[in-house]
């Protein structure tokens, strides 16, 4: 099962990220194929445990092949992380790993309705069992929510005009293949640039059917309660908005707008980068696997002790009246 599963990307630098010490618990709240899991137990000691997350049917079975009395499976989407680790009796734990995305497994077989070059239904959903898939997306959303929906998550420029061709094409007939979306936008697809304008229109609706960015947005400001103090975040990206919710929680606490600081100035968040800038993957590892060309890894700790209390008071009087 684990074979049509991607290599995973920077795979030494999420370890190191974790900073797995003894008798830690660890979380990968997006196990797929169970390549960064099994890592992660390699480097785990008999004290240590491993909780992991995944939706997918087909993760189940992959987790399933792990005889490993340190694992503990979750089918469950990660936005539940706090719910699920209280219903096992963990209250924090050592590090949290989150591989963003969709797994090369997802994409390869054509029935899930992931990929371009494929012809099937429009599905899309990483969790099988949810009500909404792309087919009811594109077949029943608005003209303008399928333009904040192409605009915001793919990123098209002419979002405006591709919403207006979808719905003028489904009121022919529903829009029920891969092939029929296509058809629907091939006038407006830029010549010599096909691939990407469809890849974008799929990672767009892809967002909306998996509610990715809610989800996201969900799990990191359960992050912080959820880490023990000097704990480790790691998270893998691989699109400019995933990463901007990531950055943006590490380094200011929130997803919009400016820090917010106390009134000595010390910056109100739960986090503190480890590397100031996204790391990337090696030109080596992009040619031995292209999926790494565009992932950014982001690497936060939990404070030790709180950073906001205020100084102490200086010796002398100034103590004295204290």
């Amino acid at each position: 099962m684990t074979t049509s599963y991607h290599e995973p990307v920077m795979l030494t630098e999420c370890l190191d990220g974790l900073a797995i010490k003894p008798g830690g618990i660890y979380v990968d709240v997006t196990f797929g194929g169970g390549g960064h899991s099994r890592a992660i137990l390699e480097r785990m000691d008999p004290n240590s445990r491993l909780i992991a997350f995944d939706q997918d049917a087909d993760a189940r079975a992959n987790a399933e092949a792990i005889h490993d009395a340190r694992l503990t499976f979750i089918p469950a989407n990660f936005r539940n992380l706090k719910r699920f680790l209280r219903l096992y009796g963990i209250k924090q734990v050592d590090g949290i790993l989150a591989d963003l995305g969709i797994s090369s497994h997802q994409i390869d077989t054509p029935e899930r309705g992931f990929a371009t070059r494929f012809d099937a239904d429009l599905d899309m959903r990483m969790n099988q069992q949810a009500e909404r898939s792309a087919k009811a997306v594109v077949n029943t959303a608005t003209e303008a929510e399928l333009h904040k929906i192409l605009g915001m998550y793919g990123e098209i420029t002419n979002a405006r005009t591709a919403a207006t061709a979808i719905v003028a094409a489904r009121a022919n007939r529903p829009l029920q293949t891969v092939n029929d979306l296509k058809a629907a936008l091939q006038r407006l697809a830029p010549r010599g640039k096909e691939n990407k304008f469809f890849a974008q229109v799929f990672q767009a609706i892809r967002i909306e059917v998996n509610e990715e960015l809610s989800v996201l947005e969900e799990f990191l400001e359960q992050v912080p309660d959820a880490l023990t103090p000097g704990g480790r975040l790691v998270v893998m990206s691989y699109h400019s908005l995933e990463d901007r919710l990531v950055k943006n929680f590490i380094n200011k606490g929130k997803f919009h707008g400016e820090v917010e600081k106390d009134l000595y100035g010390n910056e109100l968040k739960p986090l503190q980068a480890v590397n100031r800038k996204p790391i990337e993957a090696s030109a080596e590892e992009i040619s031995r696997n292209p999926r790494a060309r565009s992932a950014k890894l982001r690497i936060a700790e939990k404070w030790l002790k709180t950073p906001f209390a205020p100084p102490k008071p200086l010796p002398g009087k100034n103590a004295k009246a204290a």
